[in-house]
């Protein structure tokens, strides 16, 4: 009986949990660190890879906690999960009965998706490799699917699905705005459109468009947040395939959220018609076939559909955590965070999706919640939590100088750096633009003369240079326009 006692704790076995732990437990060899997980699994980085001062790239892997034990000898995996935290007396309560002390602890209990509707079997929230599997189960009697939002998931799995029929609903006006503009988006296009899949003929680059100094502001808001458990390459090795024969429909409604969902039997009773796939401009024709659920969507359309796929985000998930605890919480409803990764009460700290970076951030950084930052946050919350035990100081980690996060879209590289859809900029910004088109899309964000952000899409090899760039905040206004001419070689310049 009594409670187990331990210097660290930390809550959660997704990466920022686990890297956390891993580094407390590099830190402090003969001590216990405790990690709780509800989930048998635990999700781990490998193939770690830094590919520039801000830039990384790694795999993340299922794995089962013994190897991570195995690994780390002093942390204890505790396989349940949180009923209740007692700040106060520095307690936490699992699931199973049992109780721990700890000196400090570090919550890392990730998000979950934001659903449009809970408990209906036909709507699907997807945020992670378990539920993508539950996803292709479904898709494999499926006709039809409405996917809605706006992120890199619903991006990546409306490009991957074929023989099955796709409504994509999006409340901006271009695909993929939580990552690109609409010319990324424009850039993009062609690949979802096309019917067969050939290996694509390297273009010449003849040459390069610009559309600088246009000023334009676009407001920032919800649809700058995105929660995505999957990493880039979460699709690979999963069927996504329907029942149809061909290979790809994807019909895009923009401008617009779900209003309303419909059971079959609601929409029966509705007597309002509902529509078929559409051919073309002008179609509205009224669909004969019964479907298991219907969509209302605000512009007034209804589609009928196999199921719907909820991927609009995610939600912090900070429920066994609140109770009887006097947490500051964000308004995207994450812990407060301070620049230690320390949230409003003694001894806890916080890290990855369940945190809102409450500092006061560099110009060229914002939080995301990506597989990237919960690594870096993980790793830095350590640190910290390290550091304070020892009664050290400590510098802000040099990840959050600058926003940086490389991905993969529709087979192309993608890199994204600083303010790179001018979040936050207002009006006052110019872009600059590069496109060769199914080769490559390079767009900077300039701000008196200086980068503040860029998207690299396709092998530019401009990362480095653009990363520095923007960090150093040179005064670039005498280059004007050949800042992107191809043949200047802007390395020379700026080494």
């Amino acid at each position: 009986g009594g409670a187990a006692r331990g210097r660290f704790a930390v809550v959660g076995g997704g990466i920022a949990g686990v890297t956390c732990a891993e580094k407390l437990a590099a830190e402090f060899p003969s001590e216990d660190i405790f990690l709780m997980t509800a989930s048998p699994v635990i999700k781990a980085v490998t193939n770690f890879k830094q590919v520039s001062k801000t830039l990384e790239e790694f795999d993340v892997e299922e794995q089962q906690s013994s190897l991570l034990e195995k690994r780390y000898p002093n942390i204890r995996v505790i396989q349940s999960g949180v009923k209740q935290l007692k700040s106060d007396e520095h307690k936490i309560y699992t699931e199973d009965g049992k109780e721990y002390i700890y000196e400090k602890l570090c919550l890392c209990a990730g998000a979950k998706p934001k659903l449009i509707v809970e408990g209906n079997p036909y709507v699907l929230g997807i945020r992670d490799t378990d539920s993508a599997q539950a996803f292709q189960k479904n898709l494999a009697q499926a006709e039809r699917i409405v996917v809605v939002g706006n992120g890199g998931i619903a991006l990546e799995l409306v490009y991957e699905i074929q023989g099955c029929e796709v409504i994509w609903a999006i409340k901006d006006k271009a695909i993929g705005n939580t990552f690109f503009d609409a010319g990324a988006a424009e850039f993009l296009l062609p690949k979802l459109t096309a019917e067969s899949r050939e290996t694509t003929i390297e273009c010449k680059r003849t040459k390069y468009t610009l559309e600088g100094s246009e000023k334009k502001g676009r407001p920032t808001g919800a649809s700058d947040k995105l929660g995505s458990a999957l990493g880039p390459d979460w699709h690979e090795g999963l069927h996504l395939k329907g029942t149809k024969e061909f290979s790809h429909k994807v019909h895009i409604e923009i401008l617009c959220e779900v209003k309303k969902v419909h059971l079959q039997q609601e929409f029966i009773q509705l007597q309002r018609t509902s529509m078929t796939f559409p051919k073309g401009e002008k179609n509205v024709e009224a669909d004969e076939v019964l479907w298991p659920i219907y969509v209302e969507l605000t512009n007034g359309k209804i589609y009928g559909c196999n199921f719907i796929v909820s991927a609009t985000g995610v939600v912090p998930n900070v429920e066994p955590f609140l109770d009887g605890n006097n947490f500051a919480v964000g308004e995207d409803g994450g812990l407060k965070v301070d620049k230690h990764m320390h949230t409003s009460l003694p001894d806890v700290y916080a890290a990855g999706d369940i945190c809102t970076a409450a500092w006061e951030p560099s110009p060229v950084w914002h939080q995301m919640r990506l597989w990237t930052q919960a690594r870096q946050m993980g790793w830095y919350a350590a640190k910290c939590m390290a550091a304070d035990a020892l009664g050290e100081s400590i510098d802000m980690d040099f990840s959050f100088e600058l926003f940086a996060h490389i991905t993969k879209f529709f087979n192309y590289k993608v890199v994204v750096l600083g303010k790179y859809n001018a979040q936050g900029l207002g009006s006052d910004h110019e872009l600059m633009l590069r496109c060769t088109k199914g080769h490559e899309y390079v767009k900077v964000v300039m701000q008196n003369g200086r980068m503040m952000g860029a998207v690299l899409i396709g092998e530019t090899d401009l990362e480095e240079t653009f990363e520095n760039l923007i960090l150093n905040q040179i005064d670039l206004s005498a280059y004007g326009e050949d800042l992107l001419n191809p043949d200047i070689d802007l390395e020379d310049y700026f080494d």
